[in-house]
């Protein structure tokens, strides 16, 4: 049995945990990210960033790798299948930031935050088996207890796990729940071009959301959100047998471009999975932090995608946290405590205070987005989608992308690459 000792640990490698030690590393402190899987997961192919994700990248000082390679959709066309009408809305000029959402390859975006850290920063492969605390002298931390039989002792602990976070099952959160959905997702290769404009396309029918997006000359991510089978209907999760499936479900429902698109999907990046979230209420009352621990991205606040928020807020929660924690350096002088004013747990709060509320309504935006636009056949329902939603609330929704989480601040610690990192006592 082997004892470690860590500063700061990051359970989880994805977009919330990459994102979180790149903004500590740009404060001078190093973190240990432990990530289960023997390698950057990209599960998901691809995901759209909205303006308020690129201002978050920006702080983090990685925005310009993808700007220079993704280009900025400007128009979504919503195609209303039942009576063929087709409405398009623009993003130009929302809010006056941004330039519009831009998609990208999920594994460009982890490998641009993962290149800003040094190379021993990520331990693959490392099975977190257990979470408890220990207080000494009054000053408390976190051990993490791994299947190798290894113990981390971390004077901060930072859940980055995803929607089954094992950090947040310690905090005492609820389970994320079903929201009744699933979704079902790929990336479609032309080799030779696809001959697409870059806007969004989405077609909506009874019960289901499609819609596609070209991430350059040859990619094309697509995606149909649709309620989920019954329960004990047979789940098909072969990516060739699920392509199938939805070809001939949809074949005369969705149109010859969309199917298209399908019809070239490379079937390694082809997934379905239900579509999560944790009730908003759960969220405001439950324990975000305890001392030295906290959660972010879908540890904290799983939702639909229907706006499109969860790695754009994932992005976010970086950017604050590391905020308050560069705060708490400036106040004690280059270190951060662990017990006392100002100490670690004091930054933490703040942290789950200013975020609290915005993921609050982006959880709930978001469920009731999917509601509207999956709605049913009934007049009230169209109703609500087709005149209510998409003539007056689609801006609201636009307006959400466009929140800016603010800057990091300045901490005079030597260089951020540097042999002279914060402190923590």
């Amino acid at each position: 049995m082997e004892m470690v000792e860590e500063d700061v640990v990051i359970i989880g490698a994805g977009i919330a945990g990459l994102a979180t030690a790149v903004a500590l590393r740009r404060l001078g402190i190093k973190a240990l990210v432990l990530e289960k899987s023997d390698g950057l997961r990209a599960t998901g192919a691809a995901l759209t960033l909205f303006p308020n994700a690129w201002l978050a990248l920006d702080a983090l000082g990685v925005s310009h790798k993808l700007t220079s390679v993704y280009a900025p959709a400007k128009r979504v066309f919503v195609t209303n299948l039942g009576t063929g009408a087709t409405q398009e809305l623009s993003y130009a000029g929302k809010s006056g930031i941004g330039s519009g959402p831009r998609s990208v390859h999920r594994q460009s975006l982890l490998e641009a935050l993962a290149d800003e850290l040094p190379d021993d920063t990520i331990q693959f492969s490392s099975k977190i088996a257990a979470i408890d605390s220990q207080t000494l002298n009054g000053s408390s931390a976190a051990i993490i207890n791994l299947g190798d039989s290894t113990i981390i002792k971390a004077k901060v602990l930072i859940g980055c796990d995803g929607v089954h976070s094992m950090v947040a099952q310690w905090l005492g959160l609820s389970e994320s729940i079903n929201s009744g959905r699933s979704s079902v997702r790929g990336l479609a290769v032309f080799p030779h071009g696809h001959g697409l404009n870059q806007d969004i396309r989405q077609f909506v029918g009874v019960g289901f959301r499609a819609g596609f997006i070209p991430l350059n000359d040859r990619d094309v991510y697509w995606f149909l959100n649709r309620y989920s089978p019954p329960k004990g209907e047979t789940i098909v999760k072969d990516p060739e047998l699920l392509q199938r499936e939805v070809l001939e479900k949809y074949d005369n429902v969705l149109p010859p471009l969309y199917l298209d698109v399908i019809q070239h999907c490379d079937l390694s990046t082809l997934t379905r999975a239900p579509l999560m979230f944790r009730r908003p209420w759960d969220i405001l009352s439950g324990n975000l932090s305890k001392g030295n621990v906290t959660v972010a991205g879908d540890a904290m606040h799983p939702m639909t995608p229907d706006l499109g928020q969860g790695g754009c807020s994932a992005l976010e929660d970086a950017v604050v946290l590391g905020r308050h924690i560069g705060n708490s350096l400036i106040k004690n002088k280059g270190h951060i405590v662990i017990s006392g004013d100002n100490d670690i747990g004091q930054a933490l709060e703040r942290y789950v205070k200013e975020r609290k509320w915005r993921v609050t309504w982006l959880v709930t935006g978001s469920y009731l987005s999917g509601w509207v636009q999956n709605a049913g056949s009934n007049w009230l329902m169209k109703f609500l989608r087709d005149v209510i939603y998409y003539k007056f609330l689609f801006g609201w929704t636009a307006n959400v992308a466009c929140y800016d989480c603010g800057k990091l601040p300045s901490v005079s610690l030597g260089e951020s690459d540097s042999s002279n990192p914060g402190k923590i006592d």
